[in-house]
């Protein structure tokens, strides 16, 4: 531990280099850089503490008591006292410098237990809700954790892998019980104790030296290939993220964020949780996907983080209901008159189509997709409902923002452009189509893979992060991703086919709800077969085709739809051979299909 006036002099050393990149910033000649009043900060605790000073008073979380209860709001400052008095219970409780998991559903204790964790007592490791109790002992295990803070869903799981004796557990933590019972602490406990204790001169966290470069967060990866790798993050990782993110998308402290994605995961966990506080919006909390709709009606957010299945539902859902009304000409027709008047200045959707954003709650300003690539067509169609519409691209490794579309010059068809101070760059491009490995840098990269050097060394290389994407960028920095290196499928004269883009096109298909593309050789070894397994759209085939069809018919259908892609394909893209599945693909947590599953390609 340094002395406090050497810690004061490292942090004011490091304040010098994030002001002079908040200079550079200020100073750039990039016009899609739009909003350049950057708040500098440190780390995560820094940035909390100078919210809290700025917006106190503010609501920081509308969160909800109980299913069906209003939205009621929680301040920055009450915030501010339940982590300071969280993270001083969990010191006194001997977790200083010691590792704590949280997991649990999205909500406010997941938030605070979050924040108490990482800014002053330990690193977090948050964990995934949906993994299995075999998978999350072997994360507890793996990662040394000696605190878990946890839903009470899963207090049974966790008493059971403590009372194994075969992890390093000393503290079980329940986030939603109000009383401490049978040796499981209750969170709100905790918090009134440490209150009190900070109330009574205890500075043992609210004085906590932060080391913005050592690990502070450990994020297992749910990848489609069944090996989990512990992703180190750093404060100084994050507080990069979340200066840069606002510079080319507008966020303020009017802004309601709406959290639906699991927030564990790395992009809702920056994007939609820090991102926010650093900006003095808020955050509303969804109570599931089912009551998505309702929420949306109830706190009217501003901001929605979705991935490509939320808002293609939505969007298909909106001209549904336009087809029922007998409307969907009309809306058509509206759509078309405002592009027009736009384009001499004239907005008539406030007035027109007012109804399409009362879906989203009715103050809906943007939303973001990130996690897959989106359909172009649904990008533009919501913008042309009135809401921005944004696509971006990222990895647990980069913390997690490696491109953004900005604001005033999105591409429907690119995940983006580097955030600045940041940079990408493609590994070895293929000189015909510009294909190479997207390779990204900035201080937001992660420190390495905990406990795996060998992980570390492959992907990490002269300050550059290997992401074992494939891409390529335009002229004016906008990267297009084309699928994952270890996908690509290499065919017998040496052409590369890249199964992410034809499933792309099959997904447009109406008839199909999955798709999985992979190559196979021919029975004879002399050419690659290209192989799609597709699990169909029942309820489309049905209206298409009637009742009671035929796998026959089904499978005519089909190819009649494949044969039109193929056609827009070379011969050795082509797909040659389909296969009909009757059951869903198997998936991981975070919803991807995993390719390397026998099964998966039956």
């Amino acid at each position: 531990m340094l002395s406090k006036e050497e810690y004061q002099a490292r942090r004011a050393k490091d304040m010098e280099a994030i002001l002079e990149k908040i200079k550079r910033i200020k100073e750039s000649s990039d016009p899609l850089v739009r909003y350049r009043d950057v708040k500098p900060v440190l780390d995560i605790k820094h940035m909390f503490e100078t919210s809290v000073d700025k917006f106190g008073e503010r609501p920081a979380f509308w969160t909800k008591k109980g299913r069906g209860s209003p939205y009621a709001s929680i301040s920055y400052k009450e915030a501010f006292d339940d982590v300071n008095g969280l993270g001083t219970s969990l010191i006194e409780g001997g977790m200083k410098g010691k590792k704590i998991a949280v997991i649990g559903e999205n909500s406010y204790e997941w938030a605070i237990s979050y924040l108490a964790a990482v800014c002053g007592t330990g690193v977090v490791v948050p964990l995934d809700k949906e993994l299995p109790a075999v998978e999350l002992k072997q994360l507890i295990v793996s990662s040394g954790c000696s605190c878990v803070i946890f839903g009470s869903k899963f207090e049974s799981v966790f008493k059971d892998i403590h009372g194994g004796g075969e992890t390093k557990l000393e503290i079980l933590v329940n986030m939603e019980t109000e009383k401490s019972k049978d040796g499981i602490l209750s969170l709100r406990e905790l918090v009134e104790a440490g209150k009190n204790l900070v109330a009574g001169g205890n500075c043992k966290f609210t004085d906590a030296q932060i080391d913005r470069e050592e690990m502070s967060v450990i994020l297992f990866t749910s990848g489609t290939t069944g090996f989990s790798k512990g992703v180190m993050l750093s404060h100084k990782n994050l507080a990069e993220e979340v200066m840069l993110a606002p510079t080319i998308i507008r966020i303020s402290e009017s802004d309601v964020f709406f959290s639906v994605l699991p927030v564990h995961h790395t992009y809702e966990c920056t994007a939609g949780f820090l991102v926010p506080l650093y900006a003095g919006a808020s955050i509303a909390y969804c109570e599931g996907l089912k009551y998505i709709a309702k929420n949306l009606q109830e706190i009217r957010p501003t901001i929605f983080l979705g991935v490509p299945v939320l808002f293609e539902n939505l969007y298909s859902k909106i001209w549904q209901n336009a087809r029922k009304k007998g409307k969907e000409a009309t809306l058509k027709k509206m759509i078309d008159i405002n592009k027009r008047t736009k384009k001499i200045g004239i907005d008539i959707g406030p007035l027109f189509l007012k109804d399409i954003k009362a879906v989203f709650g009715g103050r809906m300003r943007v939303l973001i997709c990130g996690g897959a690539a989106i359909n172009p067509e649904v990008l533009q169609g919501l913008r042309d409902f009135g809401v921005l519409a944004l696509q971006g691209y990222g990895l647990t490794e980069s913390a997690p923002i490696g491109a953004l579309n900005p604001e005033t010059a999105p591409v429907n068809e690119s995940a983006g452009r580097a955030l600045p101070g940041t940079s990408i760059r493609i590994e070895h491009p293929d000189p015909e189509t510009g294909i190479g490995e997207i390779c990204l840098a900035g201080d937001n990269i992660m420190l390495g893979y905990y406990d795996n050097p060998e992980a570390t060394e492959e992907a990490l290389k002269g300050g550059w992060y290997y992401t074992g994407d494939l891409g390529w960028l335009d002229e004016r920095g906008y990267l297009y991703i084309t699928g994952r290196k270890k996908n690509v499928i290499i065919t017998k004269n040496g052409k590369n086919v890249y199964p992410e883009e034809l499933e792309y096109h099959l997904n447009l298909i109406p008839y199909v709800a999955e798709c999985m593309v992979w190559g196979k050789d021919s029975e004879y070894g002399e050419d690659t077969v290209i192989i799609a397994a597709i699990l169909p759209d029942s309820e489309a085939v049905a209206e298409k085709l009637g009742q009671g069809y035929s796998g026959e018919s089904l499978e005519k259908l089909l190819w009649e739809e494949i044969d039109m892609i193929n056609k827009e394909q070379p011969f050795f893209k082509r797909i040659k051979k389909i296969k009909i599945r009757k059951e869903e693909f198997e998936k991981n947590t975070s919803k991807k299909i995993k390719r390397y599953l026998e099964s998966n390609k039956e």
